[in-house]
């Protein structure tokens, strides 16, 4: 289980670092009498389309949009590498999710060691026009999970999702 979740962590650097080659290797930015881009602001702001979302990168490189859990909004950063819906303490504490200590049983390593999270299932997570049920989900004490974490425990029941064009689409 370490050696699979040091490999998660190696790949979520390489996808990060793909992401901002691809993103520089764009036909704009390659064509000389392309405009000058102008500079991003550190708010992003997540496109909705019917069922589809898009998400432009932030000034780090990551995906983040807002969601909602059971009605209550959510901050998240799309990770692909992470393999669920992970959230720290204070968020799901919001929608009334406080796991006792006993329930952090789920032994799980990250980029930072391994930790104790709480296994879960999330009744409905929103995002934008996209309503996905019944997800799997870790919640993490947040000394070891600052942000929360739209994994494949989510992605996975998407019709797709990909990086395209500087923005991460996700479609039901």
């Amino acid at each position: 289980m370490r050696n699979l979740m040091i490999l998660a962590a190696i790949l979520i650097g390489l996808g990060t670092f793909m992401a901002q080659m691809a993103d520089k290797m764009t036909p704009a930015a390659a064509s000389a009498t392309a405009a000058p881009r102008q500079q991003l602001s550190t708010e992003t702001v997540a496109q909705a389309s019917g069922r589809s979302l898009s998400i432009p990168r932030d000034a780090r490189g990551h995906f983040r949009t807002d969601g909602r859990i059971d009605g209550q909004r959510v901050d998240f950063m799309v990770d692909t590498g992470a393999s669920m819906v992970a959230l720290n303490e204070k968020s799901a504490a919001r929608f009334g999710l406080r796991p006792a200590r006993g329930d952090y049983n789920a032994t799980v390593s990250t980029a930072n060691g391994t930790i104790k999270a709480a296994r879960t299932r999330l009744a409905v997570i929103e995002l934008g026009g996209i309503v996905v049920r019944d997800v799997d989900a870790m919640v993490l004490p947040d000394t070891a999970l600052s942000e929360n974490l739209l994994g494949l425990s989510f992605l996975s029941k998407l019709k797709r999702y990909e990086y395209a064009n500087g923005k991460m689409v996700l479609e039901q």
